[in-house]
């Protein structure tokens, strides 16, 4: 953890452990139970901090609350900065290395708005002149295909689909074989979402990321669901490993802490922020802008 500047290594006071340490402790403990942030990541948080703080010197003048408030902003901002990665970056450079096309799978609990997110995915690539196509692959809902078809004809985007209870991994693979044929950049994997049947699930998202091999797996949660958000997120990346998550409707969520603690508890970064209805709604995710919501 990195302290912050009020921190010197010789001269200065020592920083002991005690009631005004705690007091402050405490209050910031509060400030993250506040945003939402999960009980264990909290935890965690402030005793590494505690841990880093007492027996450093506090260089004179320092005022101990400013430092042990700025030491826990930049070690937010290390849990949020943790492998990230950039989106677009990401998606040129899989294109340039010529391994076309560039296999998206996207998964979430149903209603988290991952289908919409999918779309707003293709809307971004198609923006910046990649040729995309969908694969409708949550074929557990009728009104998933639906949807993502209705997005695919708004965006002018090809989307490959069955009736619902079809073999979401043969639709995978032939949206991947249709991109082939046609020299398309991306492929864009929807998938299912439902969580009461949880074996199911497993094993028909392994069956469609064995078929797919997709570059990129990215999870998508909701923000204002807070801690069931992150254990969503754990419960996908015990099912299937992910690269890094989106989080939708951070513009309702000025608290945030969802998204410290799906860092946190997945070791996987946020890439991506949904932040409203439309299709360039969705921005890269930026971990100060969400630390100073936080201490807002």
């Amino acid at each position: 953890m990195i302290l912050a500047g009020g921190v010197v290594e010789t001269g200065g006071k020592i920083i002991k452990g005690g009631e005004a340490l705690d007091a402050m402790l405490e209050e910031l403990e509060l400030v993250m139970l506040e945003a939402d942030m999960g009980r264990a990541s909290i935890e965690e948080v402030i005793t590494a901090l505690r841990n880093e703080l007492v027996g450093n010197r506090l260089r004179k003048g320092a005022d101990l609350s400013k430092v042990v408030e700025a030491s826990l902003k930049r070690a937010l901002r290390t849990l949020l900065s943790a492998g990230y990665w950039d989106f677009d970056a990401t998606v040129d450079s899989l294109l340039e290395s010529g391994d076309l096309p560039v296999v998206i799978m996207m998964v979430g609990v149903n209603g988290t708005g991952k289908t919409t997110t999918t779309a707003k995915i293709a809307y971004r690539l198609k923006n910046k002149g990649r040729k995309v196509v969908l694969a409708a692959s949550d074929t557990f809902r009728a009104g998933a295909i639906d949807q993502l078809e209705i997005h695919a004809e708004r965006l002018d985007i090809r989307c490959i689909s069955s009736q619902r209870g079809g073999d979401a991994a043969a639709i995978a693979r032939d949206a991947i074989e249709h991109a082939k044929a046609r020299k398309m950049d991306v492929v864009i994997v929807d998938t299912a979402g439902r969580m009461q049947n949880k074996l199911n699930l497993m094993e028909e998202l392994r069956k469609v990321h064995r078929v797919t091999k997709p570059h990129l797996v990215l999870f998508v949660g909701d923000a204002l669901a807070g801690n069931d958000a992150v254990e969503q997120a754990k419960e996908f990346q015990r099912m299937l490993k992910f690269d890094g998550a989106v989080l939708c409707k951070l513009d309702t969520d000025a608290k945030g802490g969802a998204a410290l603690s799906i860092a946190h508890a997945t070791d996987k970064p946020i890439v991506l922020a949904g932040v409203g209805q439309e299709y360039d709604d969705l921005k890269q995710f930026d971990p100060d802008w969400l630390i100073e919501e936080v201490f807002t």
